[in-house]
């Protein structure tokens, strides 16, 4: 009976010295580096937290001041160290500064654990002004503004800015009346090209393609595009037909009720319609349909020509060849 009293006893004292253990209250510290400092000057507070581990602690939030006053310049890491017991210790520093003289009490720093609350010690710091010696110290009032001496490499910069916005002011204008009067932005005049008639040029082209043996060569869809490209633009000068942007088909119902063209329809039909053929049937003529489509082309162009009255020089070495 004895026997179990004692085991009862012991087990009673080590469960309430268990629980007193893990009921310690958190215990705060705080300690600062110097009392005393002058404007502007710099000192750490040192912030000590005793705690078990685990519990739950919501520590002092402050960022920009501790009161009013005195300013926090930064707030360093916590570091935790294990201390026994199942206690562990939290430690950082505030780096604070003031800038007016005064001896200010801080607020002591309180840690709230559940439904208990901890608080540090109060601290007292001292802010005091610089000395100023004003016994062996003679004072003077302050000295007028002095003119700087003048420097022309100081303003060649503005100089500069300001003639760059003129010459771009001036430039902008004189592109805008250009524009507006419709002349050309060189100063001399381009030379222009002296008028050739629609069918000159459309002789000297097919005059060229002749000269260049391109089907000759195997070149028959080149061949047979320059010839049908020549047309067109002549087409375009002489009956005012955006034939460059037709069809073959499309070329042929513009022009056929055209009176001028009657005689020589076919013939352009036949050189339209085998340059199709070649170029998108992949068609591969006989030598004798490629000599028909260059010659109808000149029949083409001679039959329909307007015979306009251009200065003699314009014609001079101009070889208007006929078919055959």
């Amino acid at each position: 009976m004895n026997n179990k009293i004692k085991i009862l006893t012991v087990a009673v004292f080590s469960w309430i010295s268990v629980f007193s253990i893990n009921a310690q209250p958190a215990i705060v510290k705080a300690t600062i580096d110097s009392t005393h400092i002058l404007i502007g000057q710099q000192t750490k507070i040192h912030l000590e937290i005793a705690a078990n581990k685990n519990q739950q602690l919501q520590l002092p939030v402050m960022t920009d001041t501790l009161m009013n006053g005195v300013e926090i310049l930064g707030i360093s890491k916590i570091d935790t160290t294990d201390i026994g017991n199942n206690r562990v210790q939290l430690k950082y520093d505030y780096l604070v500064t003031a800038f007016d003289s005064a001896v200010y009490l801080l607020p002591p720093f309180e840690v709230i654990s559940g439904i208990d609350t901890a608080y540090s010690g109060e601290l007292a710091l001292k802010v005091s002004t610089f000395p100023v010696d004003t016994e062996s110290k003679q004072f003077y009032d302050i000295k007028d503004v002095i003119k700087p001496k003048f420097y022309l490499m100081d303003y060649l910069p503005m100089v500069g800015l300001f003639l760059a916005c003129i010459v771009a002011v001036a430039l902008i204008v004189f592109l805008v009346y250009c524009y507006i009067k419709k002349k050309s932005v060189l100063p001399f005049k381009k030379k222009e090209e002296p008028y050739v008639p629609p069918h000159i040029r459309a002789i000297r082209e097919l005059d060229t393609l002749k000269s260049q043996k391109l089907w000759q060569q195997g070149k028959m869809k080149e061949y047979h595009s320059e010839i049908t490209d020549t047309l067109r633009k002549y087409i375009e000068a002489r009956f005012d037909v955006g034939a460059m942007e037709l069809t073959s088909g499309e070329i042929l119902d513009q022009i056929k009720g055209n009176s001028e063209v009657t005689a020589a329809y076919d013939k352009l039909k036949q050189v339209l319609f085998l340059a199709d053929f070649v170029k998108f049937a992949k068609y591969s003529p006989l030598p004798d349909e490629n000599e028909l489509s260059i010659t109808n082309a000149y029949h083409f162009v001679n039959d329909t020509k307007k015979e306009e009255e251009i200065p003699v020089e314009e014609t001079k070495g101009s070889t208007a060849s006929s078919a055959g």
